[in-house]
């Protein structure tokens, strides 16, 4: 919470900054022309509708569960999720009250445990965005972080399970992390088990409709010798959702816990300096990337609980709610997220916009019937 005593970063006759909506272009381009990408191919998911065939999932690493929510509006469901927060699992189970939850650390997951929540049901799909505070260019990026190699545990459980595909999500430097020694490292320890084709590419959330920037690197591999599907962007950089179109209509409503619409309280000194604040800018000279103005006209800039708060809104003189930053998530109102405001902006801050993934979903689609149907015929 403010104190009303930091000095702002910003003068009153300083010109607005553009926001960077191109970032990461070059590490994308690179990326698809790679020879480790031969293997991928791009799927015009716009048409698509979601699966009729029963294709299962699990979700590793859920979170509140952005990545299950995106899956299931492409027709995947999910069998189990595991969590370590006890305040996103809730919100997990609430949410998906017909999947198991596995709550607690995965290191202590057991193989008869794993076996026990799948039962029967044959696992069509592996996802999780395993822990990035390592890899994050907004934090320490520490190459040591013992949470860099907990996909290690993907790989055990996906040794355990045999799935036909796999999904992995993090943040875009993981590909630049130890000169690209970290993501080359995972993609041979998914090969030494039996999915020697993995790709990687870049997507950026706001081409598939989110009115947000939050650019991903997705990780695909299968265990057929298949192509791995990417779904194609839908939009182009002047074509993207502004962050208005996603939240406008709430700007005058008032606080409401009961749909997650709180924001972080403000003293009238504080809200006299936030109305000086201009895009872009923030509030703080010490921590930039807290209560930062967003654009008018552009696509928001990347959403997260930062030092219990959360960035300005475009036009109002407050931090954007909770509720807000699930709309620029993609969230559909319906998913409710459990804990306090702060808890709540922590689990949006943290989780994988859901259309994104429905567009990874959809692109899988076609993919999964076509191994359902070889399956069938032997």
């Amino acid at each position: 919470m403010s104190t009303g005593t930091e000095q702002c970063t910003f003068e009153t006759e300083e010109k607005c900054k553009s926001p960077n909506i191109n970032r990461n272009s070059a590490i994308k381009a690179k990326l698809r022309s790679s020879l480790l990408n031969l293997n991928s191919e791009w799927v015009d998911t716009e048409d698509c509708k979601p699966s009729k065939a029963k294709f299962n999932c699990i979700d590793l690493f859920c979170g509140a569960g952005g990545i299950t929510c995106g899956l299931e509006m492409a027709g995947i469901h999910s069998i189990f999720g595991a969590e370590i927060n006890p305040v996103a699992a809730e919100t997990y189970k609430n949410n998906f009250p017909e999947s198991k939850l596995y709550l607690g650390d995965i290191i202590d997951l057991t193989k008869e445990q794993i076996l026990e929540m799948v039962g029967e049901n044959e696992v069509h799909l592996i996802t999780g965005g395993f822990p990035c505070q390592g890899f994050s260019v907004a934090g320490f990026r520490d190459p040591d972080d013992k949470r860099n190699v907990l996909y290690k545990e993907i790989v055990r459980i996906v040794r355990i399970l045999n799935p036909w595909y796999i999904v992995l999500e993090n943040v875009p430097g993981v590909i630049t992390m130890k000169n690209g020694q970290v993501y080359q490292t995972i993609i041979n320890d998914f090969a030494s088990i039996g999915y020697p084709n993995m790709c990687v590419h870049i997507l950026e959330a706001a081409d598939y409709g989110v009115a947000q920037l939050r650019p991903r690197a997705i990780f695909v591999a299968n265990r057929f010798g298949l192509k791995n599907p990417y779904p194609l962007p839908h939009l182009k950089p002047e074509e993207y959702r502004p962050i208005e179109s996603a939240i406008d209509d709430l700007k005058d409503h008032p606080r409401d816990p009961s749909i997650n619409h709180e924001w972080t309280k403000h003293t009238h000194k504080t809200i006299e300096r936030i109305s000086k604040v201009k895009p872009g800018h923030s509030l703080y000279e010490k921590f930039v990337d807290a209560f930062k103005r967003q654009y008018t006209g552009y696509p928001a800039m990347t959403v997260k609980e930062n030092h219990g708060g959360t960035h300005i809104h475009h036009e109002l003189d407050r931090c954007i709610s909770a509720r807000e930053m699930a709309r620029l998530q993609s969230f559909p109102d319906s998913f409710f997220f459990s804990g306090t405001m702060k808890q709540a902006m922590w689990q949006i801050g943290n989780a994988v916009p859901p259309f994104l993934f429905k567009n990874i979903g959809l692109a899988l689609i076609p993919k999964l019937n076509e191994i359902k149907k070889i399956k069938s015929e032997k």
